[in-house]
């Protein structure tokens, strides 16, 4: 599972730095509300002209609680999510947007996953606004 969730952000690298938001395979590696979340934050940035470029890179996920013993096994992850090298840019352009100062770009973060017949399926992200 922890594999998963590595290529769920690779997959979301792709998705944002795509404007056309086609370039990315992402329900292969999530559903449910991490899926539709991505794609409309993806869509809203694109619309404003905007793409990331860069690496996002995933800490050592650690399993928080498992539940493998109900209809739909699922887990809790936690990880550092470094987004220090994701570039805002304008997708015209090219050039580097100004984002605040202040914003987090190595924060926690929990993600819920479940094991669908396909395989594993990141369903849940929820950044926990600390750093990490």
């Amino acid at each position: 599972m922890q594999q998963v969730y590595g290529m769920y952000w690779k997959e979301m690298a792709k998705l944002y730095a795509d404007p056309s938001g086609t370039g990315a395979n992402l329900k292969q590696y999530a559903a449910s509300t991490a899926l539709d979340s991505a794609e409309t934050d993806a869509k809203r940035a694109h619309g404003q002209n905007l793409i990331y470029t860069g690496d996002v890179v995933v800490g050592s996920p650690t399993v928080t609680q498992i539940n493998l013993d109900q209809k739909v096994p699922s887990a809790s992850l936690t990880t550092c999510l470094d987004i220090s090298q994701w570039q805002v840019l304008d997708a015209g352009t090219k050039e580097p947007v100004p984002l605040p100062s202040s914003r987090l770009t190595k924060y926690v973060i929990t993600s819920v996953v479940e094991r669908w017949p396909e395989g594993w399926r990141v369903i849940r992200d929820e950044p926990q606004g600390r750093p990490c």
